[in-house]
């Protein structure tokens, strides 16, 4: 059958950006230079906002709303988090903490996050000096990004890569530098790595579990990381959210934990995803002490503090059995397996995530140009909304083959989903 899309273009920053075939430092330049398809017209406007685009994952669900599709871009769940976790928030409200807490968090949760890092990444933490509590992980890293890049200073960015990543680099004033992860098992180039870090090198940002893949991230890789950081002297920021959903027996490692990286490190870390809490916005950061401070500094002037209340849930989240994190995996293991299959049987070439709650799938068996013309297909006469996967890459062109699919629902959302999917077996 012929394939018509609605609305082949979604609007303003949901246009993909353009293309560059000219190298490393043109693709960089991508994400370094004011961009005429988001441009808004007001000369009171700052350049650096004229270089990125709002979230596309957070307007696919505003688009999946107007349509009644499934969701499955946003990474959130439509289940609840644990009702130990909600009831510690109502006596929290009841309880005298809905005033300010210390700037950098509650002395309770820097506590119980400082015995949570040492009992389970092995990381050390003086609550009073080494920990930072922020709304949420995003504002973790973007002060962490603030508090270290000069203008003109890189940072090393693996791609595929969270969204948030460029922008927060673009705001710091960094030059991203992108290393592939490779399609289908998202492996790490060593050569291509070593090359990206430079005399300019400040940072390296790395996501384990990673988002959007799934990729877990080796004891060996993350040594290979460690020695560049080592050499070039950069700090790395380490994105582990997603570190307690991991599948078949797998095993997160923090990057700080590797040789003497705990000198270099911020591992960011936070509520939403284990818990399932992603609207709680608390976050927070363990780094060495005089990164710490520097991040600080940053944070309270950017949002003086997490909602005080919501610090103090935040405890009784961090004090769960470890029976918890044994089921959360084992739980989202089962739905990805049964989530993936139904993928596969709808004619889309995915694999099996190793860990967090996201599948990217290459559609190219399907008669669509690039992944915008897929996604909204999909979202429009399926209604099922996933992420195109340019918004993934600093060259878009390198995603156009892939969508971002997601995971983290009831199992009965989840089925309808894939029933839906199904409808891809009339378009060939």
């Amino acid at each position: 059958m012929g394939v018509g899309v609605f609305n082949p273009r979604p609007t303003g920053f949901c246009a993909p950006r353009p293309s560059a075939d000219e190298g490393d430092d043109a693709i960089a330049a991508i994400e370094t230079k004011a961009r005429d398809d988001l441009a808004i017209r007001d000369r009171r406007v700052a350049d650096r906002v004229q270089k990125f685009p709002e979230s596309v994952i957070r307007e696919m669900t505003r688009i999946a709303a107007l349509h009644g599709a499934v969701n499955l871009a946003q990474g959130y769940p439509d289940f609840e988090p644990p009702p130990e976790v909600t009831e510690a928030a109502k006596r929290a409200l009841d309880g005298g903490y809905n005033q300010y807490s210390i700037t950098w968090g509650a002395r309770e949760l820097r506590d119980a996050i400082a015995r949570r890092a040492k009992a389970f990444n092995g990381i050390d933490a003086d609550p009073e000096a080494n920990l930072v509590v922020t709304c949420g992980s995003t504002e973790a890293m973007m002060a962490a990004m603030l508090s270290l890049i000069n203008e003109g200073d890189e940072a090393v960015i693996f791609e595929p890569f969270y969204e948030n990543y460029g922008p927060d680099a673009i705001v710091s004033g960094a030059r991203p530098r992108y290393v592939r992860m490779a399609w289908p098992d998202w492996g790490i180039d060593e050569e291509q790595l070593k090359a990206a870090f430079t005399d300019r090198t400040k940072v390296v940002i790395l996501n384990t579990p990673n988002n959007p893949t799934g990729k877990i991230f080796t004891r060996d890789e993350l040594r290979v990381v460690a020695d560049l950081c080592a050499d070039h002297d950069v700090v790395a920021v380490t994105d582990e959210i997603y570190e307690h959903i991991v599948f078949e027996g797998a095993k997160h490692v923090s990057l700080a934990t590797v040789g003497d990286m705990a000198e270099r490190t911020i591992t960011i870390n936070g509520l939403s995803k284990t818990y399932s809490a992603t609207g709680w916005r608390v976050g927070w950061a363990i780094a060495p002490r005089t990164l710490a401070s520097a991040m600080r500094r940053t944070h309270d002037f950017l949002t003086v503090g997490a909602p005080h209340p919501l610090q103090i849930a935040t405890v009784a989240a961090l004090n769960l059995p470890e029976s918890y994190y044994r089921e959360l995996a084992r739980a989202y293991q089962q739905k990805r397996d049964a989530f993936v299959r139904g993928l596969q049987a709808a004619g889309l070439d995915c694999r099996l995530p190793a860990g967090a709650y996201y599948v990217m799938a290459d559609f190219s068996a399907f008669p669509f140009p690039d992944d915008w013309a897929f996604a909204m297909y999909l979202v429009e006469r399926l209604r099922v909304a996933v992420v195109p996967g340019s918004s993934f890459y600093g060259n878009p062109k390198d995603g156009q083959r892939f969508v971002r699919f997601m995971f983290s629902k009831k199992d009965e959302t989840l089925r309808e989903a894939v029933s839906r999917v199904q409808g891809l077996r009339d378009v060939r």
